[in-house]
């Protein structure tokens, strides 16, 4: 018994380890949900404690919370937005679906820390969770770390991935290789021309999930219970907005209605559909990767990626394109979490959805996995990978779709013939091609040029 303490809810009493900054509630969930070893994420209670320090100084300007009680509460909050106590936030993420633990949680953490400082009895509810409910505030605390998130995380890494991309492609724009279709040999492209799509998946991913923050800026905040408002001042959301948006440097406003944002998640679902599409560009630009460093010798060989560590525990000398691989990973990782962000935007029930924490965890994760590829591929993938322009140059001599180049001239049955007499005879296109046309040798090795063949025309 020394090493607990007695806390008290509406419920009766708790045993609470004596060193905890949590109460009654809190331990009680802790003792209730032992789904997994998963918690929201520090980013997510970071958000929630924005809500009661912009919520503290609404209710003070507004002559409802006492100055002294108020004070001590945005002093709490700021300790913790500076990093401190983060393990006292250790609730699992399957829990209570209105996220009601984890917003005890947080008041309970800063009515001990603001009690401390104030020299005077703080309370989790009465104080902290003034003019608020769960239902608000875990539906706000959601758009707050995703924008945040966004912002401060996604934002720039996509910034920087489509940066080095845009130095690649232009570096890379006059060296010709073999183009594919269907993992085939198809008509030739730059190098450049190749990075350059991949560059503008970035870029149009980055232009969607921009259109998607003003969704999140909206908040359900001053709804309280049901999204009637009930114990809130009729001034309380748009105050409350204002303060936060001078917390957090972002434009916060009241959601034009409550009743949606608390009973239904559409933008984080929406969100995360944006997210998944991001997810998707970064697989196939990822796997392109893998496919041109293939070999080096029995592959395409076309590239080769930074070697960063070895590749095989029993093979000396291998060297895999683990950033890639690992980039996979991630995206496969934020397509799994749209599915159950998808499926928890259902739950829905009348004035609430039951699913909330599940959203906010997935949805940062998401974030956070997306931001950190990004990061890597710019930084360990595009920026050091080297060409192996023999390889290219062999294959491309070799190709006889090169022979597409001349269908205006002799038609596309004869140029299929050229095609495949050079393939089974492991020729060059322009050999068989002037043995089998009236077409001179300078006037085919115009037409066929490979670097020509890239600028597109007749």
């Amino acid at each position: 018994m020394s090493e607990f303490r007695i806390e008290h809810d509406s419920m009766g009493d708790v045993q609470v380890p004596k060193t905890a900054l949590y109460g009654a509630q809190t331990q009680r969930a802790l003792d209730n949900f032992a789904i997994s070893t998963l918690t929201l994420p520090p980013r997510f209670i970071h958000a929630v404690v924005h809500i009661k320090k912009a919520a503290a100084l609404t209710n003070r300007q507004l002559g409802l919370l006492d100055e002294d009680i108020s004070w001590a509460i945005c002093a709490a909050c700021d300790s913790l937005l500076a990093g401190h106590y983060i393990d006292q936030f250790p609730i699992d993420v399957f829990q209570t679906g209105s996220g009601t633990s984890t917003n005890m949680n947080v008041n309970e953490v800063i009515a001990h820390i603001a009690s401390d400082l104030a020299g005077q009895k703080v309370h989790a509810n009465d104080h902290v969770n003034m003019s608020q409910s769960s239902n608000d505030t875990i539906p706000s605390a959601i758009h707050i770390s995703a924008a945040l998130a966004l912002k401060q995380q996604l934002y720039p890494a996509m910034e920087e991935l489509h940066t080095s991309l845009l130095g690649k492609s232009e570096a890379l724009m006059d060296v010709v290789k073999t183009g594919r279709t269907h993992l085939m040999d198809a008509m030739p492209i730059t190098l450049g021309q190749e990075i350059s799509g991949w560059a503008s998946q970035i870029e149009s991913n980055y232009v969607r999930l921009q259109m998607a923050l003003p969704q999140l800026l909206r908040l359900a905040q001053g709804g309280t219970a049901v999204g009637t408002g009930i114990n809130a001042h009729p001034e309380f959301a748009t105050r409350f907005a204002a303060n936060l948006s001078e917390a957090t440097h972002l434009e916060f406003l009241p959601a034009d209605n409550f009743f949606a944002h608390m009973s239904a998640q559409d933008t984080a679902v929406a969100i995360s559909g944006q997210l998944k599409t991001l997810a998707v560009s970064l697989m196939k630009i990822a796997n392109d990767l893998r496919w041109m460093n293939s070999g080096p010798l029995a592959g395409l060989g076309e590239i080769q990626l930074q070697a960063l560590q070895p590749g095989s525990s029993i093979m000396p000398g291998k060297v895999n394109p683990v950033i890639p691989e690992a980039v996979c990973m991630a995206a496969a990782q934020v397509m799994g979490n749209d599915v159950s962000i998808g499926i928890a935007g259902q739950s829905g029930n009348f004035q609430l959805n039951v699913m909330l924490p599940l959203i906010a965890y997935n949805l940062l994760q998401s974030i956070e996995l997306l931001s950190n590829s990004c990061n890597e591929l710019a930084d360990k993938t595009i920026a050091p990978f080297q060409v192996n322009r023999d390889n290219l140059n062999k294959a491309l001599a070799q190709n006889p779709i090169l022979v597409t180049a001349l269908n205006p001239l002799i038609g596309y049955e004869k140029a299929a013939a050229i095609a495949k007499k050079a393939y089974q005879e492991g020729r060059a296109i322009i050999d068989v091609a002037e043995e089998e046309t009236k077409l001179g040798r300078a006037e085919l090795e115009a037409l066929l040029n490979p670097e020509k063949l890239t600028r597109g025309g007749l």
